[in-house]
């Protein structure tokens, strides 16, 4: 079922010296109704005019989707007053995908690899597991509640 609400993503050029960078933009309300409609909105503006392999659009669908539910129902802890922001940046041999949350943020380094079997059971860390596995490069802000995560396009 797709959301009552329809999202919109904005394109600009991205403040880079060469002139190349695409900036894409979205703001979604925490509620996970609008998870797959952004994916795939983002997506496909993160992928225009490129030739992506599946294995690169695969990977982008799932990193968004994971941040995406991370950020409403742990950051934001699924509050409809508060709000989702994304920021790719598209330059043609890398996506930089950051996902913002208005939550209090958590210690990124605090969350064990979901892999010893006492911990498969638990409900915290596989998103992230999956995320550090599928992009390039994954960093986080100081406070905790903002994601970005670099996947080459090659």
């Amino acid at each position: 079922m797709t959301s009552p609400l329809r999202l919109c993503v904005r394109r600009s050029a991205a403040p880079d010296p060469e002139g190349t960078a695409t900036l894409v933009t979205l703001r979604l309300p925490s509620d996970v109704s609008c998870i797959e409609e952004a994916v795939e909105l983002v997506t496909r503006h993160c992928l225009a005019g490129h030739v992506a392999t599946e294995t690169i659009r695969f990977r982008l669908r799932v990193v968004l989707s994971e941040a995406l539910s991370n950020a409403i129902v742990r950051g934001n802890r699924e509050d409809r007053t508060k709000w989702v922001e994304v920021r790719a940046e598209l330059v043609p041999e890398s996506i930089r995908v950051q996902v913002t949350d208005e939550g209090p943020g958590f210690d990124p380094s605090a969350i064990p690899e979901p892999l010893r079997p006492e911990q498969l059971d638990e409900a915290q860390g596989r998103g992230l597991f999956l995320i550090r596995k599928l992009v390039d490069a994954v960093q986080f802000n100081e406070q905790g509640n903002s994601i970005c995560m670099i996947l080459r396009r090659s």
